[in-house]
């Protein structure tokens, strides 16, 4: 079963998202804005969500996690919960 490690930062709303990646992509490390603004607990971690296997998580985040580019932001994903930036850092076939 294939495996991804991934950090994301979840928000209530697109707009916040939208101007959180521009930052990040201006230069603001990802895992200090995930310490400032993440609304999931992993926010304290700088947004690291660890290892997990394709289906553990929303289909969503899924659908980006095992299929899109790693070592790039991608966002806004939206889900249930609200609204994500993703960074996949690792994955396995």
């Amino acid at each position: 079963m294939p495996t991804a490690s991934a950090r994301h930062i979840l928000v209530p709303d697109e707009a916040t998202c939208l101007k959180l990646k521009e930052d990040i992509e201006g230069g603001a490390d990802f895992g200090d804005v995930a310490k400032e603004h993440s609304q999931c607990p992993s926010g304290s971690r700088g947004g690291d969500l660890g290892t997990f296997g394709q289906g553990q998580m929303v289909p969503e985040f899924d659908k980006v996690v095992f299929n899109d580019e790693v070592n790039v932001v991608h966002g806004p994903v939206q889900t249930q919960f609200g609204y994500h930036l993703l960074e996949i850092t690792a994955r396995s076939e």
